[in-house]
C-alpha cells in the first residue's frame, strides 16, 4: 500500500500550525470545489484528496498518528522497502484499524476515501476503528461578490449553496477577502455529530470613484481653474450623500482635503467611520476664444 503525503497534498510544511492547515485546505477547496468545476474529473479528484488530507491533518489526534507513521515509513524506505515486519521492513498492522476499511463515503457523495486512509482510521463512519464516534460534518466553501456600496451599507443577501437558498445579513464595513462563517450550514454530521460550517469569502468589486485603505477612502475631485484661483463652494457626492466643501483661493493642484467621518464604516463598531480624503485636480479650460486668450496674455504680463 502506497504512503500518501498529506502535507504535500495541502502544500504546507510538516511544522505547519492548525491555522495554516485550515487556510491551505480552504484555498484548495474553493479552487477545486465541484460547484466551480462541473464535470471536471481532475478537479474532483484533487478536491477529494484535499478533503482527505484535511480530515487527517486537521485533527490533532489523527495528525499525531499520521506523523508517527511517516517517520516509520521513511525508515522503511531507507531500509530498502522490504514489506512485512522485521528489521528494515514495514508492518502496516500496527497502524491499521480493524473492520472499518475505507467504507465511508465523502460528504459530497463521491467515491470513498483512499485505502490508505481506511487502513489507518477505519474510514468515515464505518463500524471499526472508532468510526461510530460522533463527528462534525464537512465544512463548505462559497463566494459572494459585492459592490462597494453594498459593503458600505450592509444588509440582507441571498446565496445559493448546493441547491439551498441561504439568507444572510452583511454587516457594514466588510472588507475584500473577508470570510464569514455560518454555523450548521455545512455538511451533515456523522454518528450524531454537529453539522459543518459554511465559509463565505467576500469579494468587493473595485469602484472607479474611490480607493479604499482600511476604513479610509480617497477620491479625485475635479475643480475648475477659476474656482481654484478665486475660491468658492463645490458639491461632492460621497457614499453617505452630497457634501458641500469650501475651496480656498489659490488652491494648488493636488491639494488634499480631509472629511472626518465620511469614509467607510468600521466593521461591527456602530457609529464609527473612517475618513474621506479629497484630492483636488485642477482642470484647465479648453477651446479658449480669442478674447480669453488675450485676457490670459494680459494676466501673464502682469505676473511677469
Amino acid at each position: 500500500m502506497d504512503y500518501k503525503d498529506y502535507y504535500k497534498t495541502l502544500g504546507v510544511d510538516k511544522k505547519a500550525t492548525q491555522d495554516q492547515i485550515k487556510k491551505a485546505y480552504r484555498k484548495l477547496a474553493r479552487q477545486y470545489h465541484p460547484d466551480v468545476n462541473p464535470n471536471n474529473a481532475e478537479a474532483e479528484r484533487k478536491f477529494k484528496e484535499a478533503n482527505e488530507a484535511n480530515e487527517v491533518l486537521g485533527d490533532p489526534e489523527k495528525r499525531q498518528k499520521y506523523d508517527q507513521l511517516g517517520a516509520d515509513y521513511q525508515r522503511y524506505q531507507q531500509g530498502g522497502g522490504r514489506a512485512g515486519g522485521g528489521p528494515g521492513g514495514f508492518d502496516w498492522s500496527q497502524y491499521a484499524q480493524g473492520g472499518g476499511g475505507a467504507g465511508g463515503a465523502d460528504p459530497f457523495g463521491g467515491a470513498d476515501f483512499s485505502d490508505f486512509f481506511g487502513s489507518m482510521f477505519g474510514g468515515m463512519g464505518g463500524s471499526g476503528g472508532g468510526g461510530n464516534r460522533p463527528r462534525a460534518g464537512q465544512d463548505y466553501q462559497a463566494e459572494l461578490e459585492l459592490m462597494l456600496e453594498d459593503a458600505y451599507r450592509g444588509g440582507p443577501r441571498t446565496l445559493t449553496v448546493n441547491g439551498k437558498n441561504l439568507r444572510l445579513t452583511i454587516q457594514p464595513g466588510v472588507e475584500d477577502g473577508q470570510v464569514i462563517r455560518l454555523r450548521d450550514q455545512g455538511g451533515p454530521g456523522r454518528s450524531g455529530g454537529p453539522a459543518g460550517s459554511l465559509y463565505i469569502t467576500l469579494h468587493i468589486r473595485p469602484d472607479p470613484r474611490y480607493a479604499r485603505t482600511g476604513n479610509d477612502l480617497t477620491m479625485d475631485v475635479p475643480v475648475d481653474l477659476y474656482t481654484a484661483l478665486l475660491g468658492g463652494e463645490q458639491t461632492v457626492e460621497t457614499l453617505s450623500g452630497a457634501v458641500k466643501i469650501n475651496i480656498k483661493p489659490e488652491t494648488q493642484n493636488g491639494t488634499c482635503l480631509r472629511l472626518r467621518g465620511k469614509g467607510f464604516p468600521v466593521y461591527r463598531q456602530s457609529g464609527q467611520f473612517g475618513d474621506l480624503y479629497l484630492r483636488l485636480s485642477v482642470s484647465l479650460p479648453q477651446h479658449l476664444t480669442e478674447q480669453e486668450k488675450t485676457l490670459f496674455r494680459q494676466l501673464a504680463q502682469l505676473r511677469a
